[in-house]
């Protein structure tokens, strides 16, 4: 357990994190697909890239290379099942980063 000397202040990691995670949030697309898969895991769904190219209508590559972009910021989460990667919302990431973003303009 980390002691802070002022509660005001950011660790380096909660600093990166706020960056990684607004950077991965920073284009529209994303924000939709991350939210068509946060919307599908919680009706206990699976959404693998086939699902989210019929529901944006946007070619497999340009798909792929967004899903890139939030599984590096770890806001999604890959498992291989069979011959397809389904991705799931890591939704303690997405609460920690709406707590440290709410702290952030708090100060």
């Amino acid at each position: 357990m980390r002691i802070r000397r002022n509660k005001d202040e950011f660790e380096e990691d909660e600093i990166v994190l706020i960056a990684d995670v607004s950077d991965s949030l920073a284009h529209p697309l994303r924000v939709k697909m991350l939210k068509y898969i946060m919307k599908a895991n919680m009706d206990l769904r699976g959404v693998c890239t086939k699902d989210l190219v019929e529901e944006f209508g946007y070619a497999q590559a340009t798909v792929s290379q967004h899903m890139k972009k939030l599984i590096q910021s770890g806001l999604v989460e890959v498992r291989h099942e069979h011959k397809f990667n389904y991705y799931y919302v890591n939704f303690g990431l997405f609460v920690r980063y709406a707590d440290l973003a709410k702290r952030f303009t708090m100060e």
